[in-house]
């Protein structure tokens, strides 16, 4: 099911320590992804050890996104904030910067929406994203994802606030 011909999706390993230093430590997805400052190596192996984790229980998987033809991973899928009343929850994505524009992320989506609605029986899913954010607008309103409204001034960056688009798509 978290398979294509472009790309498949896997749970996270213990021997993706690297791949997650390296993703989490680009200063140039930090403002997409609410980061402030580099992540260590010790942190992220004590992320990797409760991976596992029911995600019923901790409410978030990752996944990470990985290219059919070489196998190697170029980004990962984020569920977070599950909520089980609502039965609702976000989708993030980042790929490394050396592999965008191929169509992984595309792929990815296409490949967690099924997922979402018949395995994690989620309704819908939603997102934020920068307003200024072309690339990841296109991304989702092509993956079906309509605007559902803007919050001013809700991101902070080095170079001041920036509005967000809210993103759903009801499964």
């Amino acid at each position: 099911m978290l398979h294509s011909d472009l790309v498949f999706l896997r749970p996270l390993e213990a021997d993706d320590l690297d791949f997650l230093y390296a993703l989490e430590n680009d200063p140039a997805v930090w403002s997409v992804s609410d980061t402030l400052a580099p992540v260590s190596r010790y942190t992220l192996r004590q992320y990797l050890d409760s991976a596992a984790t029911d995600f019923h229980e901790v409410r978030q998987l990752r996944l990470v996104l990985c290219a059919t033809a070489t196998g190697a991973a170029v980004g990962t899928v984020d569920i977070f904030g599950f909520e089980p009343l609502h039965q609702r929850a976000g989708v993030g994505i980042v790929v490394l910067a050396s592999q965008r524009r191929q169509g992984y992320a595309q792929a990815a989506l296409q490949l967690v929406q099924p997922y979402a609605r018949q395995v994690l029986r989620l309704h819908q899913l939603h997102c934020t994203i920068s307003a200024d954010n072309t690339a990841s607008l296109q991304l989702f309103m092509a993956a079906g994802f309509g605007a559902v409204g803007t919050r001013r001034q809700w991101l902070r960056r080095a170079d001041g606030w920036q509005d967000a688009v809210e993103m759903q798509l009801l499964l």
